[in-house]
């Protein structure tokens, strides 16, 4: 049987988000090598198609690998670049979030949503430091898991969550030179990075979009080079102050919400789905089926899902709207599943399924941790040493948080054992032109978070848009409806457009 174990960080990298710690004053001056060099164009790799269909050029440049260090030893960041076709008005580099996200073709992806306005710019992507072609880490690979059993308990999916934790702060300190460079996997670098990415390129300021994590990096760096920042466009970020595990509990009950939201929707639809004909029935239904895999994991196909997995898996859809027929379809699945005569997986379970059993999925999970741990720091960036801690959490958020409680509570992360980062972490404040976008109804960063940020970036402006999502920007090159009234405010203010007079709410 393949198998899908407990988790512990775990699969919600893939919509996870890192806290927006940032330096308060600009990093020291580097010798001149760094800031005379310039980057030598060629082909991109064979891999990246869609760069080379679009006649981009890639190149790497050297970065130090500690900016305390800068004549120590260096690393190689990867950039890509689509030049302007129309009058050029500057770079624009783009991040996709994750954390750990690659984003060499990024900034091409966004060319649909930026219509005329990405001909007046030049198109930069970039692999972050240590993940896709930037100098990567890589971890030891992990040894054959067990299946999960016929029965399991909630303590027992805790305890392989934990071991599963410790396990991979293990193989990746241990692999190779990693010790040394893992230190070094912080936000503040990259956004160190990203300022030799524009020195490089010749360019007196860059302009900058990024999403999730994405956007925590442009706050970062509107920190550190406040008068390099022509236009910053940050979209669903978080609060600034919050550790990451803080962040992780804090979805908590906006992802209860969510899911309340989609039982009246799923109630309305009961011939189709049958999951109750009440929003009350229907979260019974899913409530139950998490019980249900707390204590004997769902056979689906020749996999076995437990309640960790599944909460993942309800996590996924929930968080944005228009997958509510996809989440309606999951849930008529894993019932099924989880009856006395299952049959073959339903579609919707069945992509899931392959999505779980993905090499590159395996690849994001390490690459967010990389940045999640050494943002958070160890023991005082908030992830807890003691797992008992995050047990106890666990236990005191069943009551209010039946289905998501356990799995933003039990979020053990490698950090807990792992290397502690090199430099400070320091808040956030300054008065730097940014447009903000945020989802009012974003059940994965929290809009109190958004709230919060801006604040603190007192020359900000926030568009929010009344949706339930996570990313507003661009939703329409995701095959989603897209968020009209704050794909104009992003684009006219890239244009060159002032920002807006004062907060905008979208509908």
């Amino acid at each position: 049987m393949r198998i899908v174990a407990a988790i512990g960080l775990g699969l919600v990298l893939l919509a996870g988000a890192a806290p927006a710690g940032a330096a308060s004053v600009p990093g020291q001056d580097l010798p001149s090598a760094y800031g005379r060099q310039s980057a030598r164009w060629g082909a991109c790799p064979p891999a990246q198609k869609e760069l080379r269909k679009a006649g981009a050029r890639c190149a790497k440049i050297r970065v130090p690998l500690d900016y305390g260090d800068p004549g120590g030893p260096m690393i190689e960041i990867a950039i890509s670049r689509v030049k302007a076709k129309g009058p050029r008005r500057g770079i624009l580099l783009a991040n996709p979030g994750g954390p750990g996200g690659t984003g060499l073709a990024y900034a091409l992806s966004l060319r649909p949503a930026l219509k005329g306005v990405a001909d007046r710019y030049d198109l930069i992507g970039f692999d972050p430091r240590f993940l896709g072609d930037s100098t990567p880490i890589t971890c030891a690979p992990g040894g054959p898991q067990r299946a999960p059993g016929r029965s399991s308990t909630a303590r027992r999916d805790f305890e392989a969550s934990v071991k599963s934790a410790r396990d991979l702060a293990r193989r990746c300190r241990e692999n190779g030179d990693n010790a040394t460079l893992l230190p070094h996997a912080t936000t503040r670098n990259v956004a160190r990075d990203m300022d030799l990415i524009r020195a490089a390129l010749g360019a007196p300021k860059l302009s900058y979009y990024g999403v999730s994590y994405g956007a925590d990096l442009g706050a970062v760096y509107a920190q550190l080079f406040p008068r390099r920042v022509d236009r910053m466009v940050i979209d669903s970020s978080t609060d600034p102050a919050a550790t990451q595990y803080e962040l992780f509990r804090r979805a908590g009950r906006p992802l209860e919400a969510g899911l309340d939201e989609w039982a009246r929707w799923a109630a309305g639809r009961h011939e189709e789905y049958r999951l109750g004909r009440t929003a009350a029935r229907v979260r019974a239904t899913v409530e139950n089926l998490v019980d249900r895999a707390e204590r004997r994991p769902i056979a689906a196909g020749d996999t076995r899902l437990g309640a960790p997995v599944v909460r993942l898996l309800l996590r996924q859809f929930v968080q944005e709207q228009h997958y509510d027929a996809a989440l309606a379809g999951l849930v008529r699945d894993l019932v099924k599943a989880a009856s006395d005569n299952p049959g073959k997986p339903g579609p919707d379970l069945s992509r899931m399924l392959g999505l779980l059993a993905s090499r590159d999925l395996a690849a994001s999970l390490t690459g967010g941790a990389l940045f999640m741990c050494g943002d958070a720091g160890w023991p005082a960036g908030g992830w807890p040493k003691d797992p008992e801690t995050y047990w106890k959490n666990v236990q005191r958020s069943r009551a209010a948080q039946p289905v998501f409680g356990p799995l933003v509570n039990g979020m053990i992360a490698p950090c807990a054992f792992w290397t502690r980062p090199a430099g400070p972490v320091t808040a956030i404040g300054n008065d730097v032109p940014v447009l903000m976008v945020q989802a009012r109804r974003d059940d994965n960063v929290p809009y109190a978070g958004a709230l919060a940020l801006h604040r603190r970036l007192t020359g900000s402006r926030l568009v929010s848009a009344d949706i339930r999502a996570h990313g507003v920007y661009g939703r329409g090159t995701a095959g989603l409806p897209p968020a009209a009234c704050a794909d104009r405010a992003v684009n006219a203010y890239l244009a060159g457009g002032p920002l807006p007079e004062r907060d905008l709410n979208c509908p």
